[in-house]
Formats: C-alpha cells, structure tokens, sequence
C-alpha cells in the first residue's frame, strides 16, 4: 500500500479519515462472515475455537511485521475485536437454535 506525500496536515487528516472509512467497512464485513460462520458450527465451545484465534493471532503478528506496524498493538486490536465478534456469533447461533 502506498503512503502519498502529504503537503499539509489537512491533507494527512483527509488520507487518515479516508483509511477509517475502509478499516470500518471491513470490520463490517469480517463481522458479516463471523455471523455466518455461526450456521456451520454445532456448540458454543466450537465458535470459540482457540485453535483458530490462535492461528489468526499468529497471522495477524505475521503481517504486522511485514509492514512494519507494532505486532504488540494489532495484537490488542484484534483481541478486542475477536472478543467482540465471538460474542456476536454466540448470539447468533443461539437465536438461530431457539427457532
């Protein structure tokens, strides 16, 4: 991803509000897919799956040092949003096993 060269702080404000509408819309739709994952799960225990978040940690570490972000910051990011989301997609499959 390209970073442009801004020549005001304006402008750097114009970029950074312009990446928290993307980061927004794709926390949407990861939210989306969470919810969906619901319907092929069978237990509480199975959506919250440790394995995976441990393995979507580890990625998320990954990625954040190849683009040279703090693993430590996306880290909590991703465990608020994870805690989040779970919760989400308990509810989920319980409304969906009450009908």
């Amino acid at each position: 991803m390209e970073v442009k060269n801004c020549q005001s702080l304006d402008e750097v404000r114009h970029y950074i509000d312009q990446l928290d509408d993307k980061i927004v819309e794709l926390i949407a739709a990861r939210n989306g897919y969470v919810k969906q994952a619901a319907n092929f799960k069978h237990s509480v225990e199975e959506i919250k799956a440790n394995e995976r978040m441990e393995a979507v940690m580890d990625r998320v570490r990954y990625k954040a040092m190849e683009f040279g972000v703090s693993p430590n910051l996306l880290t909590k990011l991703y465990s608020i949003m994870i805690d989040a989301m779970v919760e989400a997609e308990i509810s989920e499959f319980q409304n969906a096993k009450s009908l």
